[in-house]
């Protein structure tokens, strides 16, 4: 994955599933509850982007 994907992900993940990191710890810090609604809202910014991205090329 190249670093402006792995840059986008982690700003909607920040922005919609309030996680500070998506790297992986190797600890309980890994395992996150989320709400299906702030999941949803994430995947479709997430879709958003990715078109958003795509168009660009």
């Amino acid at each position: 994955m190249n670093k402006h994907i792995e840059k986008s992900l982690e700003a909607i993940a920040r922005k919609h599933l309030f996680l500070d990191t998506l790297k992986t710890r190797n600890s309980s810090e890994d395992f996150e509850e989320q709400s299906i609604w702030s999941i949803k809202k994430a995947l479709e910014a997430a879709y958003q982007q990715g078109f958003k991205d795509g168009q660009q090329q």
